[in-house]
C-alpha cells in the first residue's frame, strides 16, 4: 500500500476492549461499533466497500458475497479470532485481499474452560448450583447417595485436534489423572507425546469407541464438518461424554441431541454449537448438559491479546511487509 499521510480506514464490526479501542484510534481512522449490534450481510457489504481494512469476528460471515463487493482499497481482513472459517478464504485469495487471524494467545483460556467442563459434566456442577438457587426446592442436606457424579481419575480422554489447544488440554488432564489418548491429522513426535503420556490413533473410529470422555479440540474446516457425525456418535459408550470448546459445526447437533435424550451417552459440556445462537432445545432441556454462551476465550487478558495481535498485523501490513498471523487456506 502506498505511503500516506491520511490514516487507513479500519472497519470494527464489533465492540473491543476500550484499551484496544483507544489504540486503534490513535493509529488509524478506526470506524468502530459502540453499541456492539452484530452488523447484518448489507452492512458488512458497505464495510467491505469504504474500508482499507475491516476487523470482523468470528461470527460475522464474511463470504463471497462481502468480499466480491469489496472496494478496490480493501487489501486486509484482519480476523479478531483464531479461527478463520468465517472468512471465503479462497475469494480472498482471488481478490488478491491478505487475510491475518490471531492464534496462540487463546490457547490457555480455551483449554482451562475444557478442563472447566471436562470435571463439571460427570460432576453434575451445574446441575448442583442450579439446585440450590432453585427456591422451590428445599435441600435437606448432605447425603451419601444423592448428586452421585463419576470421577474421572484414570478414565480415557480421547481428544480430537492435538494442535496447541489440544496440547494444553492434555497437560491439565494429564495433572488431574486422565489417561491421554488423541487423534490429529499428523501423529506428534516423541517429545512432545512422551512427557504426556500421550497415544495416538489413526483411526478416530476407534479411539471413540474406546474413550470415556472426548474433547474437540480441532478447527472447522471442509473436512472436519460434522467429523462426529451420527455414525461416529454410535461408536461412542454409553457412559462417555462429549466436552466442545472448538466450533459447533464438527458435532452433529440433533444427532448428539437425540443420543442424550434417549441415554445413549452421558452427557456433555458444550460451548460452542452447531448453529449458533440457536442450539437445540434438547441440550437446553436436559439436565446432562452442560452449555456455555461461548465462553471459552472470554477472558478480559485474551481479548486485549487478540486486539494486540490484530493491530500488530495491521500496522505490519501497512508498512509493506508480510503480517506475522498471514493466514494461508493450507493451514486449515
Amino acid at each position: 500500500m502506498p505511503a500516506s499521510t491520511k490514516k487507513p480506514i479500519v472497519v470494527v464490526t464489533r465492540k473491543l476492549p476500550e484499551v484496544v479501542e483507544n489504540r486503534m484510534r490513535e493509529l488509524f481512522d478506526a470506524r468502530l461499533n459502540a453499541d456492539d449490534k452484530p452488523m447484518t450481510h448489507a452492512q458488512l457489504v458497505e464495510a467491505a466497500k469504504t474500508a482499507d481494512v475491516l476487523v470482523p469476528t468470528v461470527t460475522d460471515r464474511i463470504d463471497r458475497g462481502v468480499i466480491s463487493q469489496a472496494g478496490p482499497q480493501l487489501r486486509l481482513i484482519a480476523n479478531f479470532g483464531t479461527g478463520v472459517d468465517n472468512v471465503d478464504l479462497d475469494t480472498a485469495r482471488n481478490r488478491a485481499i491478505t487475510v491475518t487471524n490471531t492464534p496462540g494467545v487463546l490457547t490457555e483460556d480455551t483449554a482451562d474452560m475444557t478442563m472447566a467442563l471436562i470435571l463439571a459434566v460427570p460432576r453434575r456442577l451445574a446441575e448442583g448450583t442450579a439446585y440450590l438457587k432453585d427456591t422451590k426446592q428445599n435441600w435437606g442436606g448432605w447425603s451419601p447417595t444423592w448428586m452421585l457424579g463419576h470421577r474421572i481419575y484414570g478414565k480415557r480422554l480421547g481428544i480430537i485436534g492435538m494442535g496447541r489447544i489440544g496440547q494444553a488440554v492434555a497437560q491439565r488432564a494429564k495433572a488431574f489423572g486422565l489417561q491421554i489418548h488423541y487423534h490429529n491429522r499428523k501423529r506428534l513426535p516423541e517429545s512432545i507425546e512422551e512427557p504426556l503420556g500421550a497415544t495416538y490413533w489413526d483411526s478416530l473410529d476407534q479411539m471413540l469407541a474406546r474413550m470415556d470422555i472426548v474433547s474437540v479440540n480441532c478447527p472447522h474446516t471442509p473436512a472436519t464438518y460434522h467429523l462426529l457425525s451420527a455414525r461416529r456418535l454410535k461408536l461412542l459408550k454409553p457412559n462417555a461424554y462429549i466436552v466442545n470448546t472448538a466450533r459447533g459445526e464438527v458435532i452433529d447437533e440433533n444427532e448428539l441431541s437425540r443420543m442424550i435424550e434417549a441415554g445413549s451417552i452421558a452427557g456433555a459440556g458444550l460451548d460452542v454449537f452447531e448453529h449458533e445462537p440457536a442450539i437445540n432445545p434438547k441440550l437446553l432441556a436436559s439436565n446432562r448438559v452442560v452449555a456455555l454462551p461461548h465462553m471459552g476465550s472470554a477472558t478480559l487478558e485474551g481479548r486485549i491479546d487478540m486486539g494486540e495481535k490484530v493491530i500488530i498485523n495491521i500496522k505490519t501490513f501497512l508498512d509493506g511487509h508480510a503480517p506475522p498471523d498471514k493466514v494461508h487456506p493450507a493451514m486449515f
